[in-house]
């Protein structure tokens, strides 16, 4: 048994079957079997029980996974700890953000850490799904959503926080709600799916409802719905983040006393478990989970200074 076929076990079983290893491993199927087929045989025991579609260890496979893992991690290590000597810090990574807090609030985070990290390339996916992670082969992501999923590895960034606001002058001439009920009458701005109804879960104390909705302008381009918000086209129920800095000039608020959620209350910094996190990865994520804090610290001052006005 050789540290290479020990990387490249783990590395089927992270996969999850072996054509999903060859794409990653940049290999033949074919090759990836043959050298697993010559690591079972050197430690005289099945370590996999293969099908078409996925494999599944044996117990021998269970332990060796467990002690490979670690071997591999500390090979990596060491390449990288050898690579790094006379370099700054440098590799390629892929992050996934959300694409509203992602445009307009991360944006300017990757490109202060591309300035203070240049040899690190940074391939950056704006999207909102949650499935797809490992197949798109992503290193960090961050999501908006209730609860993070089981099988990754989550960090709390931040709570997300949904305001009902309309501009100013869409506000002098049309009532705003002031009532949940008021609010399914309204001509709503939003994230969802146009054309569909809209689940929203409002809390106020020990009170929590249920509303479906009916969005007459729907994007997840929340630039847009701020624009949207702006051009007097009707109610927005949007993240605080896109109205941050008009609340109290050109933008109004109603219902203030309920916390409402559309897809999630909680900003998660996810990653997949068992993936060897190199140094410039660690990096990143030091980086995001900082600038989260300050940002969150920062917005909660700014916006208690601006105050909130409602109709």
């Amino acid at each position: 048994m050789d540290a290479q076929s020990l990387a490249l076990f783990v590395d089927i079983v992270e996969a999850g079957n072996l054509s999903s290893a060859a794409r990653n491993l940049k290999m033949s199927r074919a090759n990836v079997s043959y050298h697993l087929a010559q690591l079972e045989k050197s430690v005289g025991l099945q370590l996999m029980r293969r099908t078409t579609r996925r494999v599944e260890l044996t117990e021998a496979g269970e332990r060796l996974y467990r002690h490979g893992r670690v071997v591999r991690d500390e090979v990596l290590a060491a390449r990288e700890a050898v690579a790094s000597l006379g370099r700054g810090l440098h590799g390629s990574l892929r992050i996934s953000l959300p694409t509203g807090f992602g445009h307009m609030v991360m944006s300017g985070w990757l490109i202060e850490f591309k300035r203070a990290y240049p040899d690190i390339a940074l391939d950056v996916l704006f999207d909102n799904r949650v499935d797809d992670l490992l197949r798109d082969e992503v290193d960090v992501a961050v999501r908006v959503m209730s609860e993070p999923p089981q099988q990754m590895v989550a960090t709390e960034l931040a709570e997300v926080r949904y305001v009902v606001c309309a501009s100013a002058a869409y506000a002098r001439s049309h009532p705003l709600p002031s009532t949940l009920e008021e609010l399914v009458e309204v001509p709503l701005i939003t994230s969802g799916v146009s054309g569909r109804d809209l689940r929203v879960s409002a809390y106020r104390g020990d009170a929590r409802r249920q509303l479906t909705l009916h969005p007459t302008l729907a994007s997840e381009n929340f630039q847009f719905l701020r624009e949207a918000i702006m051009a007097d086209l009707g109610v927005g129920l949007v993240p605080d983040y896109v109205v941050a800095d008009e609340i109290g000039r050109r933008v109004v608020t109603a219902l203030a006393d309920w916390r409402l959620s559309v897809f999630g209350t909680r900003m998660f910094l996810l990653r997949m478990p068992g993936r060897y996190q190199t140094l410039a990865a660690r990096t990143l994520i030091e980086f995001v989970t900082g600038r989260a804090a300050k940002w969150r610290e920062r917005f909660d001052t700014d916006t208690s200074a601006d105050g909130e006005t409602e109709i």
